[in-house]
């Protein structure tokens, strides 16, 4: 069971009843008694008008369709990089103009598989592969609504991405560029240290072994994802479909994780502690967190964004449990107002890149807004991509 907490996004009002200080010049009782006896008679006028204007109000609301307050409560499990969507106060303005409430709790997308989601109207995890699971799970009618998605990148410090650079593992121009997935991957297979690629010495937190520190593969979606995209390049272009493809990248996909040591379980937590300065140098996770960051006008310093020249794209997907999540997925994907709001939170929606593109043109330096030069690597069915999670976790 999911452990109760605190909705994020629910609209909630609370009435404040305030009596004004009222003063009065001293005087002749007979001034104050009058003087009092206007003001009932005119508060008396006052509440009957007031009632008159709300009930006319309600009825004009109720004769044009008026929207403006929410009449359905969503119960939704999303993946926690959504939260801050779904909690902003705009699209919770926008979602009750449109007769919603959303009422929302975060979960690992592989983690919703293992949760009851009785009395929940959708699940909304951050890709296809979980989502066709619940799906099959919850017979949930298909096509299933995909508002936006994001690309996996790794953010990295200035000084980490030139050296990289430097050392044939990345493209860089300014604080922006491409990491080669194949050279990458032969790095992690020799097990090169930073000490060992030249210009490294100048960074003193440049030390170890050579990683992407990614999130937990058997409950993360992005980790989950990078195993897939990683094992594509791996196998020379070959999506794993056999336990016997995965047997061929198992030793390798287990050294991503193993050098890794404990994992996070969600991106949400892996980005927060690198922007504080914590953590590993190269942190894989989605292009929607960073162009929300840079979009809400905060920086970070000496940030680098590197998109892998063969990554995968998440692509958030609503699993309807009931008729009202259906339309809310469906409202997400379609709804002009929603989709600018899901831009401002950093996520491409799907059909159109032009909206993206001139949202976030003032950081053109760290985005590759038409994802110019990458390659999308199919992802394997549920049941390999677990498969793979759990030997890599070995």
């Amino acid at each position: 069971m999911i452990q109760p907490r605190a909705p994020l996004g629910a609209l909630q009002y609370r009435d404040r009843y305030v009596t004004p200080r009222s003063c009065f010049p001293s005087g002749n009782v007979g001034f104050r008694e009058h003087s009092a006896s206007v003001r009932r008679i005119a508060g008396i006028v006052l509440a009957v008008l007031l009632v008159g204007g709300v009930v006319a109000a309600v009825v004009a609301g109720r004769d044009t369709g008026d929207k403006g307050t929410a009449t359905k409560t969503v119960r939704a499990v999303i993946g926690s990089e959504k939260a801050e969507f779904f909690a902003d106060p705009d699209v919770v303005k926008a979602l009750a103009a449109k007769g919603y409430t959303v009422k929302a709790e975060t979960s690992g997308s592989w983690a919703m598989e293992g949760l009851d989601l009785k009395g929940y109207d959708l699940a909304f995890p951050s890709s296809q592969a979980p989502a066709d699971e619940l799906a099959a799970k919850y017979k949930a009618r298909q096509p299933l609504p995909v508002p936006f998605y994001s690309p996996l990148v790794v953010v990295a410090h200035r000084g980490a991405a030139e050296v990289l650079a430097d050392n044939g593992l990345a493209v860089l121009d300014k604080n922006r560029g491409t990491l080669r997935m194949a050279a990458y991957l032969e790095a992690a297979e020799r097990d090169r240290t930073w000490q060992q690629l030249k210009g490294a010495e100048k960074y003193g937190e440049l030390t170890g072994t050579l990683y992407i520190a990614s999130t937990d593969p058997e409950s993360s979606n992005s980790g989950a994802l990078y195993l897939a995209a990683a094992s594509y390049v791996a196998a020379g272009g070959k999506v794993a479909a056999s336990d016997a493809d995965v047997d061929r990248t198992a030793p390798l996909m287990r050294k991503l994780v193993s050098v890794q040591g404990a994992q996070q379980s969600s991106t949400d937590a892996a980005f927060r502690d690198f922007v504080s300065g914590a953590g590993n140098p190269l942190v894989l996770v989605y292009e929607s967190q960073v162009a929300s960051l840079l979009g809400a006008g905060q920086s970070v310093d000496d940030l680098a964004v590197l998109y892998p020249d063969t990554t995968a794209n998440s692509d958030h997907t609503v699993v309807p449990l009931t008729e009202n999540g259906r339309s809310l997925g469906e409202l997400l994907s379609t709804d002009p107002e929603l989709r600018e709001l899901a831009v401002r939170h950093g996520f491409r929606p799907q059909g159109a890149t032009a909206e993206f593109t001139k949202a976030t043109a003032a950081h053109a330096e760290y985005l590759n807004q038409k994802l110019t030069g990458i390659r999308q690597a199919p992802v394997p069915t549920s049941e390999v991509l677990h498969a793979m999670a759990r030997r890599a976790r070995g």
